[in-house]
């Protein structure tokens, strides 16, 4: 299956009208991991479909609305997208290049991931952030 027949079934499954810009920055976020909008403004400018950036921040807002993509804002970054959804899954991100990377939650004991004191909230979701630095960026720091 192609990217393109990938965006339009989840379109479809969705109830989202399968656009040509809908289909193109799904397909982009699926091919571009932890994007961010510019990253995803150039990967849909880059094939022939010519769609705009306003439709792009449209199509992002629809594609988190209808909880096709993740947004996800590590402190001191600009937003990021993803495809990888509704598994409850968290991030490390690297304090040197700002690499962005998925780790899957913890099993078992995993304390700090459900609240002490819900306080009458219906709590459907718990982020954390593990913060480090990359081995590439460690690499390059190494002696």
């Amino acid at each position: 299956m192609t990217a393109t027949s990938d965006a339009e079934h989840a379109l479809r499954g969705a109830s989202l009208r399968v656009t040509r810009p809908r289909v193109a920055v799904l397909a982009a976020v699926h091919e571009h991991p932890h994007a961010d909008t510019d990253a995803i403004i150039r990967a849909v400018r880059s094939g022939p479909d010519g769609v705009s950036t306003q439709a792009v921040y449209d199509v992002l807002r629809a594609l988190t609305s209808a909880g096709l993509v993740r947004r996800i804002e590590p402190a001191g970054s600009v937003a990021r997208y993803e495809a990888r959804v509704g598994d409850n899954h968290h991030h490390v991100v690297c304090r040197s290049c700002g690499a962005i990377a998925d780790v899957d939650c913890a099993v078992g004991d995993a304390p700090c991931l459900a609240a002490s004191d819900d306080h009458g909230f219906s709590i459907d979701e718990t982020e954390v952030t593990h913060w480090g630095v990359c081995p590439e960026c460690s690499t390059a720091h190494s002696p």
